[in-house]
Order: C-alpha cells, then sequence, then structure tokens
C-alpha cells in the first residue's frame, strides 16, 4: 500500500466491494486536520460499509503518533 499509492487507488473498487459485501468491523482514525486525506474521504467509507465507526481526531496526517492512547481505545470499543 505504501511503496505506490498509484497502483492502491486502482484497487479501490476491490476494496469497497469487500467493505459492501462483508460489512466487516471498520474504524476510521482521522486526523481532522489532515491536508492529503480530508475529513469527507473519511466519511465515504460509510457509503460501503454503514456501520463503520468514523472518528476525528484534533491532528493531522500522522494522527498515531500524536492519538495514539485514544485511538487504541477506540479500536478497543470497535472490537467489542
Amino acid at each position: 500500500m505504501f511503496g505506490d499509492y498509484k497502483s492502491n487507488v486502482a484497487l479501490y473498487p476491490a476494496f469497497q466491494n469487500y467493505f459492501r459485501t462483508h460489512q466487516p468491523p471498520f474504524l476510521a482514525a482521522w486526523g481532522k486536520n489532515d491536508p492529503f486525506f480530508i475529513p469527507s474521504g473519511a466519511e465515504a467509507f460509510k457509503r460501503d460499509n454503514p456501520n463503520a465507526v468514523v472518528r476525528f481526531y484534533d491532528t493531522g496526517h500522522f494522527a498515531l503518533e500524536t492519538h495514539a492512547s485514544e485511538i487504541a481505545q477506540s479500536i478497543r470499543d470497535v472490537l467489542t
């Protein structure tokens, strides 16, 4: 995923189909100030998986660096 973002984008239809078909537990932990992946990108996951949980944190692109404990708790909440 990280090595070649262009090929990752080409796989979006497969990811979207998986989320629509299987609707797995899903958490989008998002930096609300991320200049690259804007909040509407996180909300879009709900189109394919209505049960997706979207949580925004007051941070930028590297949310885990600044909000690790809060995101870890969100992960626990979604998986229980």
